[in-house]
C-alpha cells in the first residue's frame, strides 16, 4: 500500500519521565501535543526513579493519547500511521508505549512506527521551520550529547559522541552538589544569571581533531574545588561556580558544533534535545552562527524537552520513506541512530 502523502500521524513518547501524545499533520502543522510530567514525582527522589516513571505511564497513556486526538479533533479512523519512541531511554518505560502503540495498531490495522528519540529532538525544528539539507545538529540532553550529520531525511552520521558524561548529566551532578533541586539543568541556568564566571575550570577539547566531548573531568574539578574550599573554611559563591562551570560546558559545545559545520562544509546547524532550553547555550551559539554566516535553527522551549510532537514528526518521513515496523517491534533501550 502506497503511503499517504498528506498523513497525519500519532506520535507516543515515554522513553523517560514524560508521557505524551500528539497528532501532527503531513510531518510540518501541530494539531495536539498532550505533555504529562512526573518532574514533581521525582522531584524528592533527586532523579528519576525508573519503577516510578513506569508505573505512571500506565496510569497517564490511555487518557493522554484519547486527549491529544480530542485537542486535535480527530478519531483513530482518520489517522495514517502510529508513531512511537522505540528508544534509547528506561526500558520499562519505552515498553509502556510501544505496548500502547502497537495495541492501536493491531486493533486499527494503522501502519505503526519504531522512532529513534534522537531523530525525536532533530525533528522538533522541522515544525518550527522545514529542515534544510544538509545539515549537522548538536544533541544536547540529559542522556546525550551527540554531533550527527543528515544528507537528507532519515540520514544520520554520527560526527561527535560523548565518551562520558553527558552534558544534561553533568549540569543535574553538579546542580546536587550545590544543593539544588531536580531537575538541575534549568535550576543552574538560573543561579548562573546572577553569578559571574570568574572561576578557572577546564575545558576538555580532547585530540585536536575530535568532535567528542567530555564532562566527567569537568564535573570532578567543581566537587573538587568544593572540597577543597570545605576543607580550608573558605565558601565558594555558589552563583559564581554555577556561572564558570555553565560557562565551560556552553564554550565546547559551541565551538565544537561550529567545527563540525565548518568541517561538513555546510550552512545549517539545528540545537536539539533538553538542554537546548538553556538561555546561555542559545544566546552563545547563535552569536557564533552569526559571525560565521551559520543559519541556526532552535525550537521553542516547549519543544526542546521530551515531547510526542517531535516523534509525530520524525515518524511521519520514516512512513512516507517506508520505514515501518511490525508488531515484533520491542523497546530497545540501547538503540543506536546510525
Amino acid at each position: 500500500m502506497k503511503p499517504n502523502q498528506n498523513p497525519l500521524v500519532l506520535g507516543i513518547e515515554t522513553s523517560c519521565d514524560e508521557t505524551s501524545a500528539a497528532v501532527v499533520e503531513k510531518g510540518e502543522r501541530l494539531l495536539s501535543n498532550v505533555i504529562s510530567s512526573q518532574m514533581k514525582v521525582h522531584r524528592r527522589f533527586g532523579g528519576v526513579v525508573p519503577e516510578v516513571a513506569s508505573r505512571r505511564h500506565v496510569e497517564r497513556i490511555t487518557d493522554i493519547i484519547q486527549q491529544a486526538l480530542d485537542e486535535a479533533k480527530v478519531t483513530l479512523a482518520d489517522l495514517s500511521a502510529v508513531a512511537v519512541t522505540q528508544g534509547p531511554g528506561l526500558v520499562g518505560a519505552l515498553l509502556i508505549g510501544v505496548s500502547a502503540a502497537k495495541a492501536l495498531s493491531f486493533s486499527t490495522g494503522l501502519p505503526l512506527v519504531g522512532v529513534h528519540h534522537i531523530a525525536g529532538h532533530i525533528y522538533a525544528s522541522h515544525l518550527v521551520e522545514p529542515l534544510q539539507f544538509p545539515l549537522v545538529a548538536l544533541v544536547v540532553s540529559g542522556g546525550h550529547t551527540e554531533l550527527i550529520y543528515m544528507s537528507e531525511h532519515n540520514r544520520f552520521e554520527r560526527l561527535g559522541r560523548t565518551r562520558d558524561d553527558a552534558a544534561g548529566e553533568a549540569f543535574d551532578k553538579v546542580a546536587r552538589v550545590l544543593g539544588l533541586p531536580y531537575p538541575g539543568g534549568p535550576e543552574i541556568d538560573r543561579l548562573a544569571r546572577t553569578g559571574t564566571p570568574a572561576i578557572d575550570l577546564p575545558r576538555a577539547w580532547l585530540e585536536p581533531d575530535s568532535l567528542d566531548f567530555s564532562f566527567s573531568g569537568l564535573k570532578s574539578a567543581v566537587i573538587n574545588r568544593l572540597h577543597n574550599a570545605k576543607q580550608r573554611g573558605e565558601e565558594i559563591p555558589a552563583a559564581d561556580l554555577a556561572a564558570s562551570f555553565q560557562e565551560s560546558v556552553v564554550e565546547v559545545l559551541t565551538e565544537k558544533a561550529i567545527r563540525a559545520v565548518q568541517g561538513k562544509e555546510v550552512d545549517r546547524l539545528v540545537l536539539a534535545g533538553g538542554v537546548s532550553a538553556n538561555s546561555a547555550l542559545r544566546k552563545q551559539l547563535k552569536a557564533r552562527c552569526m559571525e560565521e554566516g551559520i543559519h541556526l535553527s532552535v525550537p521553542p522551549l516547549e519543544l526542546c524537552t521530551d515531547n510526542a510532537g517531535m516523534i509525530a514528526t520524525a515518524g511521519t518521513f520514516q512512513y512516507l520513506d517506508g520505514q515501518l515496523a511490525g508488531m515484533d517491534l520491542n523497546a530497545e533501550p540501547n538503540l543506536k541512530l546510525t
